[in-house]
């Protein structure tokens, strides 16, 4: 981390905000700020929350996890795709750099102003997305920089490991429903609720929806302590409690708004930012590389037939209304009945899978506007119903078992569903509803449990998976590592030893991957004694395993 970070909050609210005149007007002296304004600050932060999740996720998470692969087989797609890493590279760094730089000082000024000027409701919002940008960077690097994260004038940082930063986030969150409990002085502060109507890309300023949120932080904080000795007596009540006072329905979904007017106020998985998602790995012509962002057979299994019996090979349809609309047919495929084709992770075949995301028309390449969320003007999800539904599901069934668990899992499924029909139908030409009565055909097959006495652990998190995917990437990741990639879990998911012969990174010793690395250009350059208390500079630091899916407490 560099001390460049303390200039952020003018950089980022200079470039990506509108209204700078009446903001330079009340400084002085431009180029160092006296006045910071939380108004100001916010939109430019959650455009952040997204594109720093986005690039990372598609990047390397989700070859980690295999939501997505590549069809090309060298050095900077097999590495992820064998859970390995980049060495000398920040592409997995962009998390790190979203919660120390494009939110950072950002974030402090934004909750210093709120707090000063009255103005609880961005006091709220500013704690609630601390919280949350700190959880989401531990649970992806493990230790990382807490208290002395902006210090003036230190170049190195000590790190705090997951413990302590679980606690911190907690307390952040507590202090977000303090101030929306708050009521606002009389007469309100300059930044009125119709101001923040308008700033708020997320819940345009509904304190409640935002006490939801902070409410579904600590349900996902708390799943993820399986394994710990208290989680059957203790944790799991706490999911559950949490869940419950958090979201009711698809429409308190946390999702970030976007008029695709630009590159910073659209989708990061669409056209628009498909150069920032392949930076540097553009092919010699200028088209989109065939590095990640093509489905996998891991997903493709999960959605024809695989969760509770056998995948059907090659298929043209699925019982699963889900399959046709987060997927694209290959390629070569015939029109009338056009064929659906996975990548197998790490081995890069077939080579006819399509781009989920949207692409680039330049030089031979058609251009492509990209399904599901994957388009500009998609809302990018940071929390939903259904994943908060999946959490209790699966505390209930660890703590009570099947029969309290079963009508929770069943509402998640069907939660997926609401959420395609509200937010995934965004292309230029969409694909129809599900209607009720798809729903209905798969709610009642084969690959849905349909008793208490059917329902399994893997049946809750295989369905989990499917409502995240493509988004979700941390928690899907979370999820996997607490589970160790246990295949009776996840059968569908391409171990070493499965059938697909999937090879691991040479630097792994034979492991699974459980941590990024922090973002190099700070922490490997300036932070590297640090890191190596942690084993940060041994080979296989990814292989090692995180506080929150051991059994330590």
């Amino acid at each position: 981390m560099k001390k460049i970070y303390k200039i952020s909050a003018l950089l980022t609210a200079l470039v990506f905000t509108s209204g700078c005149n009446k903001y330079l007007d009340i400084n002085s002296n431009p180029a160092v700020p006296q006045v910071v304004k939380a108004e100001i600050l916010l939109p430019p932060m959650q455009f952040q929350m997204a594109n720093g999740t986005g690039q990372d996720y598609e990047r390397a998470v989700s070859k980690l996890t295999q939501n997505m692969a590549g069809v090309v087989n060298d050095d900077v797609a097999y590495i992820w795709e064998r859970q390995g890493y980049v060495g000398s590279s920040d592409v997995s760094g962009v998390m790190w750099r979203m919660t120390y730089y494009d939110l950072g000082i950002n974030l402090e000024n934004m909750i210093k102003d709120a707090v000063a000027n009255q103005k609880w409701e961005y006091a709220g919002i500013g704690y609630a997305m601390k919280a949350w940008a700190y959880q989401t960077t531990t649970d992806a690097y493990g230790p990382i920089v807490l208290d002395e994260a902006f210090t003036p004038n230190q170049l190195t940082f000590h790190y705090q490991d997951q413990p302590v930063v679980y606690q911190r986030v907690r307390e952040w969150v507590d202090q977000a429903i303090r101030y929306f409990n708050m009521t606002d002085p009389s007469p309100s502060p300059a930044a009125s609720l119709a101001v923040l109507a308008t700033g708020d890309n997320i819940y345009r300023g509904d304190k409640t929806k935002w006490k939801k949120f902070c409410y579904g932080l600590l349900a996902l904080q708390y799943g993820h302590l399986v394994n710990k000795p208290n989680f059957p007596t203790a944790l799991a009540d706490s999911v559950t409690k949490y869940a419950d006072l958090s979201f009711t329905s698809v429409s308190d979904d946390a999702t970030i708004y976007f008029t695709a007017s630009n590159v910073a106020d659209a989708n990061p998985f669409g056209v628009l930012n498909a150069p920032k998602l392949n930076s540097g790995w553009l092919s010699a012509t200028g088209s989109q590389a065939s590095y990640y962002g093509r489905q996998t057979t891991t997903i493709l299994k999960m959605l024809t037939g695989g969760i509770k019996g056998t995948a059907t090979p090659s298929p043209t349809t699925s019982l699963d209304p889900r399959f046709s609309r987060f997927l694209t047919p290959g390629t070569t495929a015939a029109t009338t009945s056009p064929i659906y084709v996975g990548v197998t992770p790490g081995l890069f075949t077939p080579t006819n899978v399509p781009p989920i995301l949207g692409q680039l028309a330049t030089g031979t390449t058609v251009g492509y506007n990209g399904k599901y969320m994957f388009t500009d003007r998609a809302r990018y999800p940071i929390m939903t119903y259904a994943e908060l539904q999946f959490i209790k599901a699966e505390a209930q069934f660890i703590k009570s078992g099947a029969t309290v668990a079963y009508p929770t899992y069943t509402n998640a499924i069907r939660a997926t569903f609401d959420f395609y029909n509200t937010y995934g139908r965004t292309q230029a030409t969409p694909d129809l509803v599900i209607a009720a009565a798809d729903i209905t055909a798969y709610m009642t097959s084969s690959e849905v449990a349909q008793s208490a006495a059917t329902l399994t652990k893997s049946d809750i998190m295989q369905q989990k998976y499917i409502a995240l995917w493509g988004w979700g990437g941390i928690e899907t990741w979370c999820d996997l590592r607490k589970y160790h990639y246990d295949p009776l879990i996840y059968p569908n998911f391409s171990l070493p030893t499965s059938p697909s012969a999937l090879p691991l990174s040479a630097t792994n010793g034979g492991k699974m991957s459980y941590r990024l690395r922090p973002r190099y250009n700070s922490e490997y350059v300036w932070n590297l004694a640090e890191l190596a208390k942690f084993g940060g500079d041994l080979s296989n630091y990814n292989t090692q395993e995180m506080w929150f899916s051991l059994t330590t407490p």
